[in-house]
């Protein structure tokens, strides 16, 4: 990354705005949202050379307490964080935020990075001549300041009794985002009580991973204001409805021929082309080996369930919200053309890392001129078992170890988002997996229900 000072002018220009903390934002390869802080004079010196950071901070765990040495991430050694000054916004109340990464002490960007894994996938796409856009919804439970459960005497599944009995909360987060110059497409109670979801408007993959940290960010410290707090967990509350971190993708040929978006007006299924329809068939080939990067935390398998619209299922479906890889048509209800859901994402991943392997795997199907299975038209739980075998469809495990153990072995996610990403998600899943693997849902839920809450 090259960085551009911020000219002195820019910083009182800021000043006068308010502002007086920058703050820099990373996350690991547990999902753990980690910053720093600096006056707004400092700001040029984050951005270069950095400030300094431990190996370490790659695998801090979600206890609180652990940290998942490797042979090659310990005590030893100094990183830089590099503030991404092209991505500073103005958050409110004297605060600036923008994302970093991490690199060398001589500027070379450190291989475990997640945000620099995917720009290198999204420049790989652009070498390509595919351009994508990436689309994220944020689910959350809104809990009190000790994790417990709220009220929930008003409530209806995506009712306007939710929308009324947090009116202030919904107004003052929809009024911080736009100062940060967020654009939030629909905001709503979820089928939770006391659960909400906002889908964001879709970004080039880097800047929409930025944009759902800030989301984060800035409904965390709105929260805060209202004497509440969000818990991203993928299963706050054992037996209780889930959270999923849903991602929509979608591509465009802009070199070579035929151009134009590979999902919408095109000749194969449902209106993709034959190199969406690869595309398709290259996430959901790699689905079961990318599983412990999009959902793989020790609580996510308590989500990963039929009939939680968790995409349980590896098929696909147009519209089928029990599929794993669920395709969006385009057309006059949604204008901005087809799109391709991954459901199985949940808020405990890296979310620069769920992009990477997301496109990652996409562009291999293209490459590989992957053939798309059959459409499963139908909730794949009520098909038999051998319905289900003759049409491919496996159900995804929902035990942490076979996830972390798929992961390890896969040479396609190693050759997609390199050996020291993806050692380092074993090892911090592996934690979790020897620490906690053997709790109850119940326990395990409570304790890790604010783990990846900013």
């Amino acid at each position: 990354m090259t960085t551009t000072p911020l000219a002195a002018a820019a910083i009182a220009q800021l000043e006068a705005e308010g502002v007086d903390t920058v703050i820099g934002t990373v996350v690991n390869p547990a999902g753990l949202t980690l910053a720093k802080t600096v006056p707004i004079r400092r700001t040029n010196a984050f951005a270069d050379p950095g400030l300094g950071a431990s190996p370490s901070w790659h695998a801090f765990a979600i206890d609180q307490s652990g940290i998942a040495f490797t042979d090659t991430v310990g005590v030893i050694g100094d990183q830089r964080l590099r503030l991404d000054l092209s991505a500073l916004r103005i958050v409110g109340d004297g605060l600036a935020w923008a994302p970093a990464a991490f690199f060398e002490q001589d500027g070379t960007p450190v291989a475990a990075c997640a945000r620099g894994t995917l720009s290198r996938i999204q420049d790989a796409l652009l070498e390509a001549g595919i351009e994508a856009a990436i689309g994220h919804e944020i689910e959350f439970l809104l809990v009190a300041p000790d994790g417990a459960r709220l009220p929930s005497t008003l409530w209806a599944q995506y009712g306007l009794a939710g929308v009324l009995e947090r009116e202030e909360f919904v107004r003052d987060v929809t009024r911080s985002a736009t100062t940060a110059g967020i654009s939030i497409e629909q905001f709503h109670p979820e089928y939770g009580a006391n659960q909400f979801e906002i889908s964001l408007a879709p970004q080039p993959p880097q800047a929409a991973a930025d944009q759902l940290v800030l989301m984060r960010l800035i409904i965390g410290r709105v929260a805060r204001r209202h004497g509440l707090r969000i818990s991203l967990s993928p299963t706050p509350f054992a037996g209780s409805v889930g959270s999923g971190a849903h991602q929509h993708f979608s591509l465009t040929r802009v070199e070579g021929e035929p151009g134009g978006p590979l999902f919408t007006d095109g000749t194969a299924a449902d209106g993709m082309s034959p190199a969406g329809e690869s595309a398709v068939a290259g996430v959901l080939r790699g689905l079961p080996q990318a599983q412990a990067v999009l959902c793989g935390s020790v609580v996510s398998g308590l989500r990963m369930r039929p009939g939680n619209w968790s995409g349980a299922y590896a098929c696909w479906g147009t519209e089928n919200r029990e599929a794993a890889v669920r395709f969006i048509r385009g057309g006059p209800a949604n204008p901005r053309g087809g799109n391709v859901e991954v459901k199985v994402v949940d808020p405990s991943a890296n979310p620069y890392l769920a992009t990477a392997a997301i496109l990652g795997l996409a562009l291999d199907g293209i490459t590989r001129r992957a053939t798309l299975p059959p459409e499963t038209t139908v909730d794949p739980a009520l098909l038999s078992d051998a319905e289900r075998d003759r049409a491919g469809i496996t159900l995804l495990p929902a035990a942490q170890a076979d996830a972390i153990a798929a992961l390890d072995g896969s040479e396609l996610l190693r050759g997609i988002l390199g050996d020291p990403a993806v050692d380092m998600v074993v090892a911090v899943r592996r934690l979790e997996q020897e620490r906690y693997g053997d709790l109850d849902p119940e326990p395990l839920a409570d304790k890790f229900r604010m783990a990846w809450s900013v």
